[in-house]
């Protein structure tokens, strides 16, 4: 993939590169090498103009409004809700709940469905690679109720042990909920491999995406995952901004997450009835700003090449794997044989956070430490790591940059 790395493709990323503005500022008098895309994605003009555009000129609250403004904003905000429903492939926009980012659409999940469905003696499966979003909610849960909480094991690689996770299936198993990509190892899980183990025992499946969209197309129909959730902020769009899929006839089922304006039919003192989908879930005044710049965002990529967007970032990885051995003294954590363009790794003799600190000085950014994975680096044996995660707009020269920074680095540390 390395050598086949064309001149043309060289110059469709750094075309792309000028759309977002951010990638073309110096950090301590260096050129900006930005690889922690796994924290947060870079923004194109496009996205940003789409905020700016709305404040400075609509500016307005959705629904209910009996004005002009008020329904262009509504115009523009069911338009992206239904911009992100083609975008996954859900069957209806309904199926589309707006949410602050994964980590809501997860609780919304446990606090709903969860608590109606999940009893005493009941378990709840997740791998040993999730994020704490994608652990913590289940803890409370299962405190709560009297349920189980079980890790699916981790191979030493950083895949997941299918083998394992057959064994752990039985009937008190009602959810499985795992990382569609690991954000520490870049791993990706086999969903659908999960999901027809899931359906033989009649389970549900939650797919925590945050880590997914932004690396490949995703399809909920295909993958007959039952929620899929996933955060604007990690798909070039704004923070603050998320969504929850889920199958319609599972989120009639559920209860309203929270109470307020927007998510009831009618209101009284003699009792509530609640609005139908999917603002039942979407109690208050929402983040309008935000689904329209998701819009935004999501317009930008399906305007983009994405089959050479996905080339780009494997190159990326290839490389990175490449100049890892080359240089020598890296231990590569999490060398799935399928995954994202995360480089997650350590020094060796040296402190991630210093690591780190040594890169930033040299306009590197990296991030370190236990990613929200601390499970996941118990299990395998580390305090943390340096991770470099890539986006399509990186580029070969940003790994040659990130390897002569680590050899500046192996000559102040050790």
């Amino acid at each position: 993939m390395i050598d086949a790395y064309s001149a043309e493709t060289r110059r469709y990323i750094d075309n792309i590169r000028q759309d977002f503005p951010a990638l073309q500022q110096q950090v301590h008098g260096k050129p900006l090498v930005y690889l922690d895309n796994g924290a947060t994605t870079h923004k194109p003009n496009v996205v940003i103009e789409a905020e700016a555009t709305f404040y400075r000129t609509v500016n307005s609250n959705v629904h209910r409004g009996a004005h002009y403004l008020s329904d262009v904003a509504t115009e523009q905000f069911e338009g992206a809700r239904k911009v992100v429903q083609e975008f996954i492939g859900a069957l209806k926009p309904e199926e589309i709940v707006w949410t602050r980012g994964t980590t809501e659409g997860i609780n919304l999940v446990a606090s709903t469905w969860g608590r109606k469905h999940i009893g005493k003696g009941d378990r709840i499966l997740v791998s040993e690679m999730e994020h704490h979003s994608n652990i913590v909610p289940w803890q409370m849960l299962c405190a709560q109720v009297g349920a189980e909480l079980i890790p699916i094991p981790v191979k030493d690689n950083g895949e997941l042990d299918l083998n394992a996770l057959a064994e752990l299936m039985e009937p008190r198993v009602k959810l499985i909920s795992v990382a569609h990509v690991s954000n520490a190892l870049g791993s990706v899980n086999p969903i659908p491999d999960i999901v027809r183990m899931a359906r033989i025992n009649e389970s549900v499946v939650m797919v925590d995406g945050a880590q997914g969209v932004s690396h490949f197309d995703v399809d909920v129909l295909q993958l007959d995952v039952d929620f899929y959730a996933f955060s604007s902020h990690k798909l070039f769009g704004p923070t603050g901004m998320g969504v929850l899929y889920g199958k319609e006839e599972l989120l009639n089922d559920m209860p309203p997450y929270q109470g307020g304006g927007e998510m009831i039919e009618h209101c009284s003192f003699a009792g509530t009835t609640y609005n139908q989908l999917p603002y039942k879930f979407e109690a208050g005044t929402p983040n309008i700003a935000g689904a329209i710049g998701l819009a935004a965002a999501i317009n930008y990529l399906n305007g983009l090449d994405r089959k050479v967007l996905a080339a780009q970032e494997e190159a990326l990885i290839q490389k990175a794997h490449a100049m890892a051995l080359e240089l020598g003294g890296i231990r590569i954590i999490g060398e799935a044989a399928k995954k994202a363009s995360v480089f997650s790794f350590l020094l060796d003799g040296a402190h991630p956070a210093d690591v780190g600190t040594l890169l930033d000085q040299q306009g590197i950014a990296v991030r370190t430490g236990h990613h929200c994975a601390m499970p996941l680096m118990e299990r395998l044996g580390v305090p943390g790591t340096v991770r470099a995660s890539m986006a399509f707009y990186n580029t070969l020269d940003e790994v040659d940059a990130l390897f002569k920074g680590l050899e500046k680095a192996k000559m102040f540390l050790l």
